[in-house]
């Protein structure tokens, strides 16, 4: 990707990059005319600031407006970003596989290949949880935007079960899916604001549908056949200890 404006962005960060990508609205395919732009990444602290006394900036954010575009950027140090691919979370895992690549290097298709083998069988309870504080919301202030996330990761969650891959995007699983009210949010959220409520819904039909998904979740947890545990720590390791001494080796600035 070649924007001009993403590109400063990145170019203007502290530390060196591991990558940048798009995750959010625009990731999931859903994004308003109004939606931020949100960068994710990794940034590599040196090394003489990892071993030091001093405070580490493991997260590094940065948001506001560029040339009328509002978007932020989040990065991790690669040791943070590594450790939370250990953990059975799914945000790590679409931002490093997003197909929306800003900035890129060897190390980055390097990880993503490594990160195959973080997946678990575990990760279902992340898209669980995360599509159950999306239900609370709706039932609070019935909105397109949570409604639609919740069909989002529960729908990720079935995926990521079902053949092991990170598929964020809602348009390509209700390929799958086929779900005709999905694509009639998807057309709502899109051609409207990123805050537009939902003046009348049917509650009860998306709670059917949502406890469907949910259910479905669980049953494909049960029977997938990822494994219980990361089968990756050692070559995330052998990564991070190779990015680090390369760091060390290169001559300062």
């Amino acid at each position: 990707m070649t924007d001009p404006i993403l590109l400063r962005v990145v170019q203007r960060q502290p530390y060196p990059l591991l990558f940048v990508t798009i995750s959010g609205a625009h990731l999931y395919g859903f994004p308003s005319a109004d939606s931020d732009v949100d960068l994710r990444g990794v940034h590599l602290l040196p090394t003489q600031e990892v071993l030091g006394l001093g405070p580490l900036r493991e997260t590094i954010e940065e948001s506001g407006a560029e040339e009328g575009r509002e978007l932020d950027i989040v990065t991790h140090d690669a040791g943070k970003f590594f450790r939370l691919l250990l953990r059975p979370n799914g945000y790590v895992l679409e931002q490093l596989h997003s197909p929306l690549v800003v900035y890129s290097t060897p190390e980055h298709a390097e990880l993503r290949m490594i990160a195959r083998h973080c997946i678990t069988r575990f990760h279902a309870r992340h898209y669980l949880g995360f599509a159950e504080t999306q239900w609370r919301l709706v039932e609070k202030q019935p909105r397109v935007k949570p409604l639609l996330y919740m069909y989002r990761v529960l729908m990720t969650g079935i995926r990521m079960m079902r053949t092991g891959e990170v598929e964020a995007n809602l348009p390509a699983l209700n390929q799958e899916f086929a779900l005709s009210h999905v694509d009639d949010l998807l057309a709502r959220k899109t051609a409207g604001a990123e805050k537009d409520e939902l003046k009348s819904v049917d509650m009860e039909f998306h709670h059917a549908e949502v406890t469907r998904l949910r259910e479905l979740l669980v049953r494909e947890s049960e029977r997938t056949h990822l494994p219980e545990h990361p089968l990756s720590q050692a070559a995330l390791n052998e990564l991070l200890v190779r990015i680090r001494t390369r760091t060390a080796a290169a001559p300062a600035s």
